[in-house]
Order: C-alpha cells, then structure tokens, then sequence
C-alpha cells in the first residue's frame, strides 16, 4: 500500500519527541502526493494524550504498542515491534528520527528487510526516476536528499527496486507544522507479546543515569552566532552579552567549537543542530555549506564578517562588512540607545 510510516519516539517527560512530529508533518505531504495515509508506530507505556498529540500533525492510524517492556527504549523489544508492523503493513515509506534511537534503530530494520536506507536526510520528496543503464523508469518513488562529501554537494540517492523505502532526518530540518487542530484518526491498540520474543528480554534495565540537558538552541527565537573569525574565547564571550542584551541565544559554527571559544552543545550544522530562528546573526562565520545547511532556513539572517566574498553572505539578507570585534559593541550601544 502507498502509505507513510513514521517511527514515532517518547522523550524522558513522556511525550511525543519534536523530531517525530517533524517528519508527521513532512509525512503527510508525502502520503498526499502517493494518495495514501500516514500511520504512525507508537512503542511505549502509558503513553498520555497520543490522539492529541499526533492527528494535528496529519497522522491518519495510530499503531500502538502499549506494554512495560517497551519503556524505556531498548533495541531489541523496538525492534521486533517495528520489524513486526513493517510486515504487517507493507508501508511504501518509513521514516525516523535521526537521533540516537533512530540510528540505532533504522539500519537493524533495514538489514533484516533487505532494503535500502539513506541516514540524515535533510529533504524528502515524491518523483520519478530513469535509469540511465537499463532505461527503466520508476514513478513517485522517495527522493532521499542529503549532504554528501564532506557537505561538498547534495546528494540525491533513490532505492527504486526495494521496500520499503527508508530514510533517517535529522531533528530541525523539517518544519513542524500542525495540519488540522481538530482533526481526527484511527488508534489500533496493537498486542505487544504477538512480536516481543523470549530472547528480546536478554538485557534489563537495572538503573538509569540521565545527564542533565544541556541548552536547546533549537527552539531560540534570536541566535548569535560565532565562528572562527571571532578570534579568541574572550572576544567570544562578547556575543554571550549581546546575545541576553537582545534576548537571544549564542550558537557556533563547528571551527568555533574546535578552538575552545564555545561549548559543543552551541554547535550548529550538518554535525551540530539545524535551528529555524526568526533572526540569526553570523558573527565572524565564512559559511562553508556544512555551517549553511543547518541555519538556511531562518526567517532573516545577518551576517557579520570582514570578507564581502565570504560564502555565508550568499544567503544573508543584510551583510555588514567589518571587524565583528567593532561591530558588536556598535550594535549594542545602538540597541539600548532605542530603548531608552
């Protein structure tokens, strides 16, 4: 059948992770274009609210396993669930997070099904295919679209001969967007013990650990940004106070990170996070297209940098040419002048 499945993952509070309802979204799109429905595989315990949180987002068929060995996430009993439904339902499409579960889940299922899987797409979209050797054409099949190269070029890669089709996102690159808030679906309470096997339970959990989060930038509405150009830690420092000055939140580019002017969990890009601000000021980043593909989206984006052919100005909507250890504090002065 021509449907959309997503693999939907339960955050530590119990609720719906973004990511997954990221690819809800980006899902039904998807299964509008093949004209069939998106199903959405809840493995989990006790899981509140699971209608309300998931038919907004486009979700035709809740499929929910609700069973104590599900939570917290643990490979096996995951898999034998997903592996399960995938057979089932002969979905045409699965989709996952790419987080630590996705990752670790995805290639398993992709191994045992035979079938292809491209790992943290940044798009997705429904077209045909030709193939330049054998002439066969292939129609509305899965565009699975990801840097490639070191983030040199962006790849389209394609699995026309096997099902289903599959494809791991990365969190942040697909926009949340709920489609109907009172829309309703179908929830299918599913027998968890018809697909758990003896040997899933060969690991227990006995304790947990859980680091306290670090800061989510993801959601920050502002982002300053610092690269490189930024010169030292202390000159990095003064983004932090431009940054709270205007309410914003400071991220870095992954050569900013590498020097020791900021901490990893600031770092955004294709192996950072990919973050959606309304305004996003790039202070001292060249914008090489791994840096790029993680904060393009953002609604308006300045850039601050003393090399006019600096890639990152491609893109930017105002571009101030200059020494960002001048700027700064120019800019700073000018905004608490306007608030007075």
């Amino acid at each position: 059948m021509n449907s959309i499945l997503v693999y939907i993952e339960i955050n530590e509070s119990g609720r719906v992770a973004d990511v997954s309802l990221e690819l809800c979204s980006k899902g039904r799109r998807l299964a509008d274009r093949l004209g069939g429905e998106l199903e959405a595989i809840v493995a989990g315990n006790n899981v509140a609210d699971l209608e309300q949180q998931l038919y907004p987002y486009g979700v035709d068929t809740i499929l929910y396993a609700n069973d104590p060995r599900l939570s917290p996430y643990r490979t096996l009993p995951h898999f034998s669930i997903v592996d399960g439904i995938i057979r089932e339902r002969q979905p045409e499409v699965v989709l996952y997070g790419a987080t630590s579960v996705g990752r670790d889940l995805a290639p398993r299922i992709a191994s045992h099904l035979r079938c292809g899987l491209t790992a943290d797409c940044t798009a997705l979209e429904i077209g045909d295919h030709t193939d330049l050797k054998t002439g066969k054409e292939y129609h509305d099949i899965l565009y699975q679209i990801r840097p490639a190269f070191g983030g040199n070029i962006v790849a389209t890669i394609v699995s026309p001969e096997t099902r289903p089709q599959m494809a791991t996102v990365r969190e942040g690159v697909m926009r949340k967007e709920i489609i109907d808030s009172n829309r309703k679906g179908k929830l299918i309470s599913l027998d968890a013990s018809k697909y758990l096997r003896a040997e899933d339970e060969c690991l227990k959990v006995i304790s947990r650990q859980i680091d306290p989060q670090g800061v989510d930038i993801k959601g920050a509405s502002i982002i300053v940004a610092g690269g490189y150009g930024m010169g030292s830690k202390e000159n990095f420092d003064m983004l932090y106070k431009f940054a709270n000055m205007i309410g914003g939140e400071v991220g870095a580019s992954r050569a900013a990170i590498d020097a020791g002017f900021c901490s990893n969990d600031r770092q955004i890009g294709q192996t950072g996070v990919t973050v959606r601000p309304k305004l996003y000021i790039a202070c001292g980043i060249s914008g090489a297209v791994q840096h790029r593909v993680g904060m393009e989206q953002s609604g308006q984006i300045i850039s601050i940098n003393t090399d006019p052919d600096a890639p990152i100005n491609s893109i930017a909507d105002y571009t101030i040419i200059g020494d960002v250890c001048e700027i700064i504090p120019r800019l700073m002065n000018a905004y608490q002048s306007c608030k007075k």
